[in-house]
């Protein structure tokens, strides 16, 4: 099992998704190769949140890491403690970004490289890694193909037990800092940012905050370099499998821990609960079980659904106490059913100034409730208005829809 997390990934900056210059041939290659789910979904739209999820198969208000500044409590059990126990050699390499004193005593892994640099969110250039407890030094390496050096050693060990990597990736968080020989390969494409975006949308609406200070046509062709430096490290790992001869059997996930506004809605950063924020690129490839490689699955799915999928893929019933679904029947099935409605969860954190979150997202609705209604309440119908720039919210159909849903939403709460 590979499952490679990226940090700030939105949903549709893949080619494959069709974005208007973005070239991601390895990250295509996996989704024409297994199946792309495009509606997929972080239940907490914030880095250290989202990552607990995704090792818990619960929901933020379960797993207790709330914000970026809420510490991982180590009671916690990960999808990794739950396969080591099962037989699997584990690791960890990468970005772990949750509060606490250093690095946790992370159970259930043989091998665990991450850092702190920066409040865990690592540098791109010369960042110190933690290695099995000890600080290393790696002057002149770029951050995201150190890690997939040490990814690709951590596979090629010789054993006789299945092994699960966890690869934790800076990239492409903000930064945005390319290698030098994909530095300026957009620096002339006309970019097709919304049209209520602006230069300076990282000036405005608290975004300051976040650190951000630069006119956004930099900031996103940054991003989107930063991007094609990671698929080309998905690239080498892809190369691995098939040189090993084991791609067959081993089961790939690549997933973004939450989205990313360029200027939708006038904003920048992540946390409010529009799609732009909330959905993910969630791609899975496993040949032995996925019959019909290359399909698009409509289902929807969320962060929480990783741990548990992987639980039942290596024969293990996920526990009682994991929120999410496991995703083996939709992989088995294209008609297989799924969720018809999720919650979504935001937590307040000074001094952003963006108030509690909760939501419901349905197939075709989303409802939106801001803590003590510091923010009118939102209501979007979906399929007629997928950019959201319509609230129904007092329209006399959406007053209806809007009860309904809110009985939906405190249900799921």
């Amino acid at each position: 099992m590979v499952f490679i997390l990226t940090d700030d990934h939105r949903w549709d900056a893949l080619s494959i998704m069709g974005h208007p210059f973005l070239q991601t041939p390895h990250l295509d290659r996996l989704a024409n190769e297994g199946i792309l789910f495009e509606n997929a979904f972080v239940t907490t739209s914030l880095c250290s949140p989202s990552r607990a999820s995704f090792l818990t198969g619960q929901y933020a208000h379960t797993h207790g890491v709330v914000t970026n500044h809420t510490p991982w409590d180590n009671r916690n059990v990960t999808f990794l403690e739950r396969l080591k126990t099962a037989g699997y050699e584990t690791a960890f390499i990468g970005k772990w970004h949750m509060p606490g004193d250093g690095l946790p005593e992370l159970r259930g892994v043989d091998r665990f490289v991450s850092f702190t640099r920066e409040g865990g969110q690592g540098v791109y250039y010369d960042c110190p890694l933690i290695i099995d407890g000890v600080e290393t030094a790696r002057p002149g390496r770029y951050i995201t193909e150190d890690l997939t050096d040490l990814a690709l050693e951590f596979m090629a060990r010789k054993r006789e037990k299945p092994f699960c990597l966890y690869l934790s990736h800076t990239g492409v968080h903000f930064g945005f800092r390319p290698p030098p020989h994909l530095k300026g390969r957009y620096r002339d494409v006309e970019l097709e940012l919304p049209p209520e975006s602006d230069p300076w949308v990282p000036y405005t609406n608290g975004h300051p905050f976040v650190g951000a200070i630069f006119p956004i046509y930099f900031l996103y062709r940054n991003y989107c370099e930063t991007v094609v430096s990671v698929d080309e490290q998905i690239g080498r790992i892809l190369a691995a499998l098939d040189a090993m001869g084991i791609a067959e059997n081993t089961v790939v996930v690549y997933a973004g821990d939450n989205g990313h506004f360029w200027g939708e809605h006038g904003l920048y950063d992540k946390r409010l609960a529009y799609e732009e924020s909330i959905r993910i690129p969630f791609i899975v490839r496993y040949p032995r079980l996925v019959r019909d490689p290359g399909r698009r699955a409509r289902q929807m799915v969320l962060n929480i659904d990783l741990a548990p999928t992987l639980l039942e893929l290596a024969g293990i019933t996920p526990p009682a106490d994991m929120q999410g679904h496991s995703l083996v029947p939709v992989l088995e099935d294209p008609t297989a059913l799924s969720r018809t409605a999720w919650l979504y969860e935001h937590f307040p954190v000074f001094p952003i100034p963006i108030p509690g979150i909760t939501a419901i997202r349905t197939t075709n609705y989303k409802y939106v409730e801001y803590q003590e209604d510091l923010r009118p309440r939102e209501l979007f119908d979906l399929t007629k208005d997928p950019r959201e720039q319509n609230n129904l919210i007092q329209t006399p159909a959406g007053i209806t829809q809007a009860d309904t849903l809110k009985r939906e939403l405190e249900r799921l709460k």
